[in-house]
């Protein structure tokens, strides 16, 4: 959408896959990459300097574009891993996500709040989302962690190829961490959404965000907002878990970085923004 108009503004935009949300941070950061999307928690750990950034310090320069869709914490198991609870992942072979992503951080999150290490498993694997679901129906794991929008092809890749089961993650653990962090909420995953799993299963959840820095100039970030606001059916049509979306929310929910001055002019003159 930014490069449909590149003739007018000079913008070319690329996509790269990377390692995921810390990752695309740390890369913002060191300037490797001028725009990224986290998770709405990391983006709250890198501008307030905690937790994975507590070394590095407060990314003072950080700045929040747009807020997109949830990603619930989805835990999916083999049906035949004797796993309906969370806490039945003890003992288990468990891939817990490739170090850097936002869903490993997250599972570290959970972890610790669970009183778990990696030796609480029989197995912890760190395989990145592209092999996770390969791994659970060739009975190399019995379960796998994602934090993702729903409907997310990696979890109907793991639902249809063999037989597995989505796994509620409620408990105190769980209530206490979204009751002591905001970026966190509880969350459903519909019913009847994949394979084999009828019923909605209860879980919580973090946003996907889109973020920059101020290295970025505010020129830049307006062409790249306005391209998006002023072409949002379309953009929502990218993919079903974007369906959701509203320009509103997407300026005011899961942003803890102070919004682009680029992106803020351009809500301003839509009216989104005072």
């Amino acid at each position: 959408m930014v490069n449909r108009d590149r003739a007018e503004h000079g913008i070319r935009c690329g996509v790269e896959s990377t390692g995921g949300s810390i990752f695309n941070i740390n890369a913002i950061r060191s300037g490797e990459l001028e725009f990224g999307v986290a998770q709405s928690d990391w983006q709250f750990h890198a501008a307030n300097g905690t937790s994975r950034f507590e070394e590095n310090g407060a990314f003072e320069e950080l700045r929040a574009v747009f807020s997109l869709h949830p990603e619930p914490f989805t835990v999916v198991a083999r049906a035949d891993a004797d796993i309906t609870d969370f806490a039945d992942l003890a003992g288990k072979r468990v891939n817990i996500g490739n170090p850097g992503s936002g869903q490993r951080g997250t599972m570290d999150v959970v972890m610790d709040a669970m009183g778990w290490t990696t030796d609480t498993f029989a197995q912890a694997t760190e395989l990145p989302p592209a092999e996770q679901s390969l791994a659970l129906c060739d009975n190399n794991v019995d379960a796998i962690v994602y934090t993702v929008g729903h409907p997310s092809g990696a979890i109907q890749e793991a639902t249809t190829s063999c037989d597995t089961v989505l796994v509620n993650v409620d408990n105190d653990a769980i209530r206490g961490l979204v009751e002591e962090n905001s970026y966190y909420r509880m969350a459903t995953i519909p019913g009847g959404m994949y394979r084999g799993n009828a019923e909605d299963v209860t879980t919580f959840g973090v946003g996907a965000t889109f973020v920059s820095s101020t290295n970025v100039s505010d020129d830049v970030a307006y062409e790249v907002v306005k391209a998006i606001f002023e072409n949002l059916d379309q953009f929502k049509a990218l993919h079903p878990a974007l369906d959701i979306l509203e320009a509103q929310t997407m300026v005011t929910d899961g942003n803890s970085a102070p919004i682009h001055e680029g992106a803020a002019r351009y809500y301003r003159e839509a009216g989104l923004m005072e």
